[in-house]
């Protein structure tokens, strides 16, 4: 499939659409039905204003807590092509609904038809992101799962503003209820060009008790602990999000002194950046999952949030609460929107490896279950963050405050990020560097496994001879360095996050070495990628040395496929030793930045017949040595 028709695909178009058309349809209807009740005052059981908004969204939720676990089983059982049309029809039914609670201004049909709008979104849900592993190839997933949220985020961006626009000009309810009806219809009619698919669990017996079936779903979501992780990061970006959106309009009001338009400015940008976090996302990605960006973009929230805190109130400002023309005139504003832009995007930077990640490494049986058990997640944290948030607000804390307090929490989620998937940080870095340093090509990427155990062998050129390998396969590669490297302040701690074997000659540290042997044969046992320059020592003529029998001892203790490679375009450069010692020559450097560098990949060599001397003559052969 090619990466620039995916979204016209047949087997990719309908079920973006669908969701697209569905997301802006909860948007429209719940945004006018808060703004009717704002405005007309509208009062229900001795309910409050504050108390009925506040209301719309936990009735709108609560179906995610009680129907999750079944609708994740029933995902499975039938077909989600069915699945998918009949919860859009549903979604006609409820808004059929619902324009009899707009055209009445009946409060009661209108919270019955959120409860209901909230039920028909937690049946989609679960279908909506299991159904892309079976439409799509995995190399299409990271840029479908980044169509998907950018089209989301747009989606309520535009629902949100549409239906606080049509609700308010004259027979507002009249255009919200034909808008929600077409809208509706939309969804439905692009869920019938969804290709037919198989159920993937037929058998499976759909269990009814809504707290065993919860607990359930919530054990088969933890049951692989890289998915539960990842549930978990997604679940805490929802509830750093649903905290900045709900503190949005008090900030503008207390603190900026600002109208509502600020706030649909500040919500239209938070939409747009998600959207443009998640292509630039899929653009780093390269039709792969780049869990690198994770700790990045987890990083980059901590960076602007505390700007923002530290921003504190730019002017003061009294009388009449401004509007954006004036607002975009006051000093500091600026900075505050670059603050906002940087947190959305980083935002898509975060969400759209997980999600991808999370379709890939769970079992296509039991997909829709896993989604289910996200789904319950992000749901419980959402709540906790409005829970939270009261109780921060009880205590005297203002918007400002509260930024700081979520870049204190979201930081220390950062550090737990970085230490369960320091890797893939350390990999994407090696990316960005590369890419800074040289122009990287690389040839024979399909020889490396998507899965299991290799031994990397390559011609030792440079000191960064790491950084170029790192950056162009597309898997975590564990490094065997000499320890020394260990030692190099930053680099050694940037080493240790990567996972970098350290070893020693047996004259320098025997002991360390034999650690060194068993590191790699454990490492190799886990399935992971090990690479290593055999010929010990970086070359000081451009040509290869002689491969050590070390590489011999490995493969006979681990007997792993084995991939030759050679490396091209490094020779020359400020980190090799042409001119002398390595990292001397600085004239070089602006020589040969930005130099054509290539790496070569040979298919895989049994184990049996990988010697030493053979690959040596291998890597030779790839330089044009021999």
């Amino acid at each position: 499939m090619q990466k620039n028709s995916l979204f016209f695909s047949p087997r990719f178009w309908p079920i973006f659409w669908t969701q697209f058309w569905g997301a802006m349809n909860d948007n429209v209807f719940k945004n006018a039905m808060v703004i009717l009740i704002t405005f007309k005052s509208y009062s229900l059981m001795g309910l409050s204003v504050d108390q009925m908004v506040a209301l719309c969204g936990g009735i709108f939720i609560l179906p995610f807590f009680i129907a999750s676990s079944i609708s994740g089983q029933i995902s499975d059982k039938v077909s989600k092509t069915k699945l998918v049309i009949f919860t859009k029809a549903l979604e006609v039914i409820v808004m059929a609904l619902g324009t009899v609670g707009f055209l009445t201004e009946s409060l009661p049909i209108l919270f019955i038809s959120l409860f209901l709008m909230g039920l028909q979104s937690t049946i989609f849900g679960p279908a909506k992101y299991s159904i892309l592993p079976e439409l799509l190839e995995e190399r299409d997933l990271v840029r479908g799962n980044a169509l998907v949220e950018m089209g989301t985020f747009l989606a309520i961006l535009i629902g949100t503003i549409v239906g606080g626009i049509l609700i308010g000009i004259p027979n507002g309810t009249t255009w919200i209820s034909a808008s929600v009806l077409v809208l509706a219809t939309i969804g439905l009619i692009c869920s019938l060009k969804l290709p037919k698919l198989a159920a993937v669990e037929p058998e499976l017996k759909v269990d009814l008790n809504l707290a065993r079936s919860t607990w359930d779903i919530l054990k088969i979501g933890k049951s692989i602990h890289s998915v539960h992780i990842s549930i978990l990061g997604i679940s805490w970006f929802w509830f750093f999000g649903a905290t900045l959106l709900s503190i949005f309009p008090v900030y503008v009001k207390d603190i900026l002194h600002a109208n509502e338009t600020v706030v649909t400015l500040f919500l239209a940008i938070f939409s747009i950046g998600v959207a443009i976090g998640s292509i630039i996302c899929e653009r780093f990605s390269h039709e792969r999952v780049e869990l690198g960006l994770v700790p990045f973009g987890s990083i980059g929230l901590c960076w602007f949030v505390l700007h923002l805190y530290l921003m504190g109130k730019p002017y003061i400002m009294d009388g009449e609460l401004i509007g954006l023309q004036n607002f975009l005139s006051q000093p500091g504003t600026y900075w505050i929107l670059f603050d906002l832009a940087g947190l959305s995007i980083m935002s898509g930077f975060f969400i759209v490896p997980l999600y991808t990640f999370i379709q890939i490494r769970s079992d296509r049986s039991i997909r829709s279950r896993v989604i289910a058990a996200n789904n319950i997640l992000n749901a419980l944290f959402m709540v906790t963050a409005a829970v939270v948030l009261m109780a921060l607000f009880a205590m005297g804390l203002n918007s400002v405050d509260v930024f700081l307090v979520l870049f204190v929490l979201n930081l220390l989620v950062s550090i737990y990020i970085y230490t369960v998937i320091p890797e893939f940080l350390w990999r994407f870095l090696c990316v960005i560097v590369g890419k800074m340093l040289y122009r990287m090509n690389m040839e024979g990427h399909h020889h490396i496994p998507k899965e299991g155990a290799a031994v990397l062998v390559c011609n030792h050129v440079s000191f960064v001879d790491w950084l170029i390998i790192s950056a162009c396969v597309k898997r975590p590669v564990r490094f065997v360095m000499h320890y020394s490297f260990m030692k190099t302040p930053f680099l050694g701690f940037f080493f240790r996050g990567g996972k970098v074997i350290p070893i020693a000659g047996a004259k320098e540290d025997a002991d360390l070495m034999d650690k060194a042997f068993d590191k790699i044969a454990a490492t190799l046992a886990e399935g992971e990628i090990v690479c290593l320059f055999p010929e010990g020592k970086i070359t000081y003529d451009g040509k290869v040395n002689a491969f050590r029998p070390g590489i011999e001892k490995i493969i006979q203790r681990s007997p792993v496929p084995v991939i030759p490679m050679s490396l091209h375009g490094l020779w020359g450069s400020f980190f090799s030793r042409k001119h002398g010692a390595a990292g001397t020559k600085y004239s070089v450097i602006l020589q040969r930045i930005w130099s054509q560098v290539e790496l070569k990949i040979s298919e895989p060599w049994a184990p049996q017949v990988a010697t030493a001397q053979s690959l040596e003559s291998k890597i030779k052969k790839m330089l044009g040595e021999e």
